[in-house]
């Protein structure tokens, strides 16, 4: 199981270093039960404040793994047809508006 994490909480790295690794800031990694990962995640997820994350743990289904996010993301998990594919935020890909940055100027 990996979980990533930005602008989170001190107390919620806290909660994920008692069960998990963090080999680089922000990346925890770990073997946990269903019941751990599942009560660990909501934990983290309600906890987030300002900041996001993601969860990626194995699964019975094609591609063997799920993915789980909390908080905004630039990114979405998509389903297609079972599988699970990202693409990028709609809001992110819509053009700027012209009017306003003339504005900021």
């Amino acid at each position: 199981m990996v979980i990533t994490t930005a602008a989170v909480p001190d107390h919620v790295r806290g909660a994920l270093t008692r069960w998990m690794i963090e080999p680089k800031a922000g990346c925890y990694v770990g073997t946990l039960s269903a019941r751990v990962r599942e009560e660990l995640w909501a934990v983290v997820s309600a906890s987030l404040g300002e900041g996001s994350a993601v969860c990626i743990h194995p699964s019975d289904n094609e591609q063997r793994f799920l993915v789980r996010t909390a908080g905004p993301q630039r990114r979405e998990v998509v389903d297609y047809e079972g599988l699970q594919l990202i693409q990028m935020n709609p809001q992110e890909l819509a053009e700027p508006d012209v009017g306003a940055m003339r504005a900021d100027l």
